[in-house]
């Protein structure tokens, strides 16, 4: 589904990066693994998401990720920097495509539908650095649901190197259009197997029966 820029003749292409690199040291095994109430693992979910709202979407993972069998099933791009967190996906992905912009989504989203990806690319805006959701919890920026255009690389690498690497604060000093979350429980993520009970429940609520 192509994003839609009022206005502009000048879009950049829009790619996803399904953020997957994480240790789930609160969850205790791998959170792109889990399954909520089926058994199509949340990669591969989220994946088949992604793909329908992008013109090419990749896993970012570690390197020493890269040959796990769910990740080698897709197109990968594998940190070059260690230790950084989610920022090191959006850097490497950014260093492969720096002419695109990266719609960035966490693997460990599972309530996150077709609407809410809808609405962020449709709203998106070229012209700023990224386009992104408050948070429904803290009104804070949403940095692992959101678009950052090839115009946030330098600011990117320049925060980096200043010794930061949270992907909040990047997004709260940046020229961010934020947006109003349609579903406020969508960005809801899940790190312990507390989190995980929820929302397999709440996932199966939704199901058709």
């Amino acid at each position: 589904m192509a994003a839609h820029t009022p206005g502009s003749h000048n879009v950049p292409p829009l790619y996803g990066l399904l953020l997957s690199g994480g240790r789930s040291t609160r969850m205790g095994r791998d959170k792109a693994t889990l399954t909520y109430g089926g058994d199509t693992p949340q990669l591969e979910r989220a994946m088949a998401l992604l793909a329908r709202h992008v013109a090419s979407a990749y896993v970012s993972a570690r390197a020493d990720q890269a040959s796990e069998p769910l990740r080698a099933r897709f197109a990968q791009i594998t940190d070059r920097h260690e230790n950084l967190g989610p920022i090191a996906g959006l850097l490497a992905a950014q260093a492969q495509h720096p002419e695109v912009a990266w719609l960035v989504l966490a693997c460990d989203l599972p309530l996150l539908d077709e609407s809410t990806l809808e609405h962020l690319t449709r709203a998106r805006d070229a012209a700023r650095s990224a386009t992104a959701y408050r948070s429904s919890h803290d009104r804070l920026p949403e940095p692992l649901c959101a678009i950052y255009e090839p115009r946030s690389r330098e600011p990117l690498l320049a925060y980096v190197a200043s010794g930061k690497q949270c992907p909040r604060g990047f997004l709260l000093g940046a020229d961010t259009l934020l947006l109003d979350e349609p579903d406020p429980r969508a960005l809801d993520n899940i790190n312990t197997p507390k989190d995980y009970g929820s929302a397999t429940q709440q996932v199966m609520s939704k199901v058709p029966r």
